[in-house]
């Protein structure tokens, strides 16, 4: 039986990247979904391939009504919402903390943090009423360690997985639970994005960033958009019912430190600059 059978989702940025897996993934698994974006062509192309299973409707989610509106879409469509994923999110300015311009600050917190703040506090009341509901919002492994991330993009993630954990003790009282995810180095447009790239060119680089992240954990190849997906499947479904304030980091082992082979390698090294010789 499929994992979210007759459940109704919205995901947010849900044209593409992660949001698009999940859209792809969820409506495999049975649910109804709307997604919302400001993409507005790749939305209507998610309409195209999945037919009366996807709804699309522009949304900024740094907007309220927009926010309200795209919730009573879903309710007047479906009657019901089971699941919010906030996924919506940009990377923002990637330089010095004396050049980050106010209005880059302004943005990614307006997306990143409003923008999960907003969904949450016009999902809970339908959700509290149902006594049922799973709230999964985007954060980031910049969120909980230093140095994968801008400045402004991981303050504003690291304020997720808070107001991720503040809101869980909250709706938790009404059954409903909230956690967020933590993704690492996934292959998406939004890298590209970080270095000031336009959409169209930031997509041409997902490819060569396959192979960069393949070589930066423990894991040898980059993450997905899927890998991201299967995580907000679990969290969506009823196998983790009991599971609430919680940031589920799917990094490949990113933040576990530099590889065990480059540790073995530096240590071999600084032992030669010792002079100390190693026969084991």
């Amino acid at each position: 039986m499929s994992r979210l059978s007759g459940k109704v989702a919205i995901i947010t940025g849900g044209a593409s990247g992660i949001g698009r897996g999940t859209v792809e993934l969820f409506v495999k698994e049975g649910a109804s979904v709307v997604a919302a974006d400001l993409q507005d062509d790749k939305g209507a192309r998610l309409v195209e391939d999945f037919g009366g299973k996807v709804s699309y409707v522009r949304c900024d989610v740094a907007n309220e009504a927009d926010v309200k509106a795209m919730i009573a879409f879903a309710i007047e469509k479906f009657g019901r919402l089971d699941c919010l994923f906030n996924n919506a999110g940009i990377p923002g300015f990637g330089g010095p903390i004396a050049d980050t311009p106010v209005e880059e600050f302004d943005s990614v917190v307006a997306v990143g943090l409003r923008g999960v703040f907003l969904g949450i506090k016009h999902a809970a009341p339908i959700m509290c009423q149902q006594k049922s509901g799973s709230i999964i919002s985007t954060a980031s492994v910049a969120g909980i360690r230093i140095g994968f991330g801008p400045h402004v993009y991981s303050a504003a993630k690291a304020a997720v997985v808070q107001l991720t954990k503040s809101t869980a003790r909250e709706l938790g009282e009404s059954n409903v639970r909230v956690n967020c995810i933590c993704p690492g180095g996934i292959a998406t447009p939004i890298f590209g994005k970080m270095f000031g790239l336009a959409t169209q060119v930031a997509d041409q680089t997902v490819e060569p960033m396959k192979m960069a992240l393949a070589m930066m954990q423990p894991i040898p190849r980059a993450g997905t958009p899927a890998d991201i997906a299967q995580a907000a499947l679990w969290l969506a479904s009823d196998e983790s019912t009991f599971v609430t304030g919680h940031e589920l980091v799917v990094d490949g082992g990113i933040t576990l430190g530099r590889k065990w082979s480059e540790s073995q390698a530096n240590r071999q090294n600084m032992m030669a600059v010792l002079g100390i010789n190693d026969n084991k």
